[in-house]
C-alpha cells in the first residue's frame, strides 16, 4: 500500500482527496498545516506527495523544496491560480506535476496513478526487463535496467520524470522529438496540455545536471518550433 502525503489548509478539499485515495487503497497522511507535514516527511517513507501551494506560514513550494533535498518520489502541486508563474515555480523546485483548483477528483487520481507507475518503474520494482538496457551518447550513459544515469563515469541524480524524458530522447538519437510526443511519452494520453512549460522546465533541469547549459549544448539541442533532440 503506497503512502501518500496530502497537505491542504482547506479542510474540505483535504478530506475529499483523502477519501478518494483511501478508496484506491492508499495509505494517507493528511495535514492542514506545513509544520505537521514537514515532520511527516522526516519520519515516513512516502511514495508521493500532494501539496497545496497556498498555505499559512510555510507554503507548498517550501515543502516541495524540503522533499527534494533528500527524496525523489513524485510531487503533485495544487494551485488555486491558473498562473504560469506558479506552475513554473513548482516545477523549478522539483515538482513533477500540478493540478489547478477547482479540479475533478478522478482526474487527480489518474495523475496520482500515472506518477506512481513511473516511480515504481524508476525504482526498479516492476521486474520487467528492459529491451535496450544501456543507452549511450558521447560520455552520457543511461542504464534503463538499474535506472542509473552517468556522465563521464560519474552518477547523475535524476528524478523519475527527468529520467523518462532523457530516456525518450536517447531512444531517438538524431531525431527531433516534439513537445507533444515527449509529454505523451512521459504522462501518456491522460491529460496532455498544449502548454509546453512543463517540458521546458524539466529540460532545463536535465541540462543543468549534465552541465550542458551553454549556447551550443553537447547533448540536448532545441529545435525551435519543433521540439528537442540528442
Amino acid at each position: 500500500m503506497e503512502k501518500i502525503l496530502v497537505v491542504d489548509d482547506e479542510k474540505d478539499i483535504a478530506d475529499l482527496i483523502e477519501v478518494y485515495l483511501q478508496n484506491e487503497n492508499y495509505t494517507v497522511f493528511k495535514f492542514y498545516i506545513a509544520e505537521d507535514a514537514l515532520r511527516c516527511i522526516e519520519t515516513q517513507n512516502l511514495d508521493l506527495a500532494i501539496l497545496d501551494i497556498m498555505l499559512p506560514g510555510t507554503d507548498g513550494f517550501a515543502i516541495c523544496q524540503k522533499i527534494r533535498e533528500k527524496h525523489i518520489y513524485p510531487v503533485i502541486m495544487l494551485t488555486a491560480k491558473d498562473a504560469e508563474v506558479d506552475k513554473i515555480n513548482g516545477l523549478t523546485l522539483g515538482a513533477d506535476d500540478y493540478v489547478t483548483k477547482p479540479f475533478k477528483p478522478l482526474e487527480l487520481m489518474a495523475r496520482v496513478k500515472a506518477q506512481l507507475r513511473r516511480y515504481k518503474k524508476f525504482s526498479n520494482n516492476d521486474g520487467s526487463p528492459a529491451t535496450n538496457p544501456l543507452l549511450q551518447y558521447e560520455n552520457l550513459e543511461l542504464d534503463t535496467a538499474s535506472y542509473e544515469c552517468r556522465l563521464n563515469g560519474k552518477p547523475v541524480a535524476l528524478t523519475p520524470t527527468e529520467f523518462s524524458i532523457l530516456r525518450i530522447l536517447l531512444e531517438n538519437i538524431g531525431t527531433v522529438v516534439s513537445v507533444e510526443d515527449l509529454f505523451k511519452g512521459v504522462w501518456k494520453d491522460e491529460y496532455y496540455s498544449k502548454n509546453s512549460s512543463t517540458i521546458t522546465v524539466h529540460i532545463r533541469h536535465i541540462r543543468e545536471k549534465l552541465h550542458d547549459t551553454g549556447e551550443k549544448p553537447l547533448y540536448i539541442k532545441t529545435v525551435w518550433g519543433f521540439g528537442y533532440k540528442i
